[in-house]
C-alpha cells in the first residue's frame, strides 16, 4: 500500500523547490528556508516542524546558520544529516563571501570589510579577534581568526599578529572583533590594543589599515572616527 504521508512530504518538498527555482529565496519565511536545507539531507523526511522548532530556539536564519552542533543537536528531529547540512550551506556561503571580496580592494571602504566579516563575527556568542590581511593592492590575501575571548593587552601578542602577518606575506591589516552584546561603542581597551599592534607593525613595515567593530546589525570603523 502505498504511503500517504510520504506523498505529502515529497509533494511539499517539490512546492518549495519549484519556488525556490523560479524565484530564488523572495517570499519565503526563515523557517522554509531552513525547512528546504534540511530536506536536503533527509528528503524522505518531514523537516517543518525541527525547522520551526530551530527559528524558535534561535530567533532568525541567521541565529540558526551560527549555530554549533552541540546546540543544533538538541532540537528535536534534526539529525547528523541535517546539521550537515546547515553546516555545509554555512561555510560556503562564508567561503563565497571572501572569494567575492578578493576580486577588488577593501581599502577605504568600512563598509566592504563589514558585509565581508559580518557572516564569520556578527552572530558568535564569545569576542573572537580576527585580522584580514592584504597586499600592496589591499586585495585580500587571507583572513583568520587569531584569538578568543576579550580583547585585551594579555590576550593579543603583537609579536603572533606580526609573525601570521610575515607568513602570509602582507604588507597591510585590517583588525576586526565582534561585541556580543551588541555595543559598538570601543572600550578603552580596544583603542589601547589598536594603538599597540599599530605601533608594533609599523616597526616592521607593515600598515595597519583600521580595526573594526563587528555586531549582527553593524559596525565601527576606528578609521572613519579618527581613532587609528
Amino acid at each position: 500500500m502505498k504511503d500517504k504521508s510520504y506523498d505529502n512530504t515529497a509533494g511539499h518538498f517539490q512546492r518549495l523547490r519549484e519556488r525556490f527555482l523560479k524565484s530564488g529565496l523572495n517570499g519565503f519565511h526563515d523557517y522554509e528556508v531552513v525547512e528546504l536545507l534540511l530536506t536536503l539531507g533527509t528528503p524522505r523526511t518531514d523537516c517543518k516542524a525541527p525547522a520551526r522548532a530551530a527559528i524558535s530556539k534561535f530567533g532568525s536564519l541567521k541565529g540558526v546558520l551560527n549555530a554549533d552542533p552541540e546546540q543544533l543537536r538538541e532540537i528535536k528531529g534534526l539529525g547528523e544529516k541535517n546539521i550537515l547540512g546547515l553546516l555545509l550551506a554555512r561555510e560556503i556561503s562564508s567561503l563565497y563571501l571572501k572569494e567575492k571580496a578578493q576580486e577588488k580592494p577593501l581599502a577605504g571602504s568600512p563598509r566592504a570589510v563589514f558585509n565581508f566579516l559580518r557572516q564569520a563575527l556578527g552572530g558568535l556568542p564569545k569576542e573572537v579577534f580576527q585580522v584580514v590581511y592584504l597586499n600592496n593592492a589591499n586585495k585580500i590575501i587571507e583572513a583568520e581568526q587569531l584569538f578568543q575571548g576579550t580583547v585585551d593587552r594579555s590576550a593579543i601578542h603583537p609579536r603572533e599578529v606580526i609573525a601570521a602577518a610575515l607568513k602570509h606575506n602582507a604588507t597591510r591589516l585590517i583588525f576586526a572583533h565582534n561585541h556580543p552584546g551588541g555595543s559598538l561603542r570601543p572600550s578603552v581597551e580596544d583603542q589601547d590594543i589598536t594603538t599597540r599592534l599599530k605601533a608594533a607593525c609599523g616597526a616592521v613595515g607593515i600598515e595597519v589599515l583600521d580595526h573594526i567593530i563587528v555586531t549582527g546589525d553593524g559596525y565601527f570603523s576606528m578609521r572613519e572616527h579618527g581613532l587609528i
